[in-house]
């Protein structure tokens, strides 16, 4: 079995496409997708052994992988680690600054360290990593980079530290599509919003709580998967976005659109995408 991705095959052909944060969820996913339309994809992650798995996966779906072990958020690592992919494969075509993480908690219980891990994880490693892809490849050859944000736009409550970080990703992306325009480097972000990953599986308490009854509060009527955010990164990162640099594409199912002052209408028809052979249903929703 192999992913049944919605792009012609071979789009990505000669390619060679970064995907930090491939080890699991959204990254592993997306990792696929790339390596089914002919890239060789570089999975990167701070765990060897989740990237090793990732990488089996793919070569036995017929794909080519390689997997560099570094925490995104130390200079000295990231620069090593795309220095070795440059060198190995001549270039890089594409970036999928998809790698970051958080954890819940009300603001006025996090404390300024809690804070500060998850701006690094989640801000400042996806800059760290773009100017490195950007300094040692792309400014000489082009290409495309995409980040990852989130669905922040009526705040973020429980998640002060991700909102705040993901807003500047946004940011970041618009000012990095400006600066590096010059040298045909295409810089774009993807915003999901409740989507129906492993990352739910992570999340305890009354957070977890929550998760079941999210698709109540959406006006489809259920969560996204996991392919509808990786088709649209492939979008972003294939040629057929040439002229789209500096957006931010939100894949969200509505949810931010209304107000709770008015009552959704129960969806009469819904219909998701799920192009990944080997997706697993999170176990908070009964997977």
């Amino acid at each position: 079995m192999s992913y049944h991705s919605v792009f012609k095959p071979g789009l990505f052909e000669g390619q060679t496409i970064i995907v930090t944060g491939g080890g699991s969820g959204i990254g592993r996913c997306t990792a696929h997708e790339i390596a089914a339309l002919g890239a060789h994809v570089a999975i990167t992650g701070r765990k060897a052994d989740k990237l090793a798995t990732v990488k089996q996966e793919i070569e036995a779906s017929g794909g080519t992988c390689e997997t560099h072990a570094f925490d995104i958020r130390e200079e000295v690592q990231v620069k090593e680690a795309v220095g070795a992919i440059v060198a190995k494969n001549g270039r890089i075509h594409g970036l999928f600054n998809n790698a970051g993480g958080q954890f819940p908690a009300p603001a006025a219980n996090m404390s300024a360290k809690g804070f500060d891990v998850v701006v690094r994880n989640n801000l400042t490693g996806g800059f760290i990593v773009s100017r490195e892809v950007f300094t040692q490849s792309m400014e000489k050859h082009g290409g495309s980079i995409v980040n990852m944000a989130a669905d922040m736009r009526n705040g973020f409550p429980n998640m002060a530290h991700t909102g705040a970080a993901r807003a500047g990703m946004v940011n970041l992306t618009m000012t990095l599509a400006h600066e590096w325009a010059y040298a045909g480097v295409r810089v774009n972000a993807v915003s999901p919003g409740w989507i129906a990953s492993s990352g739910m599986d992570t999340y305890q308490g009354e957070f977890k709580e929550q998760i079941p009854k999210l698709k109540g509060y959406c006006p489809l009527g259920r969560l996204g998967t996991e392919s509808e955010v990786s088709a649209a990164v492939c979008f972003l990162l294939s040629d057929a976005a040439g002229y789209i640099t500096g957006t931010e594409l939100r894949i969200d199912g509505g949810v931010p659109l209304g107000n709770r002052s008015m009552e959704l209408r129960p969806p009469e028809r819904t219909r998701e995408f799920n192009g990944f052979h080997l997706a697993v249903k999170p176990k908070v929703l009964g997977g």
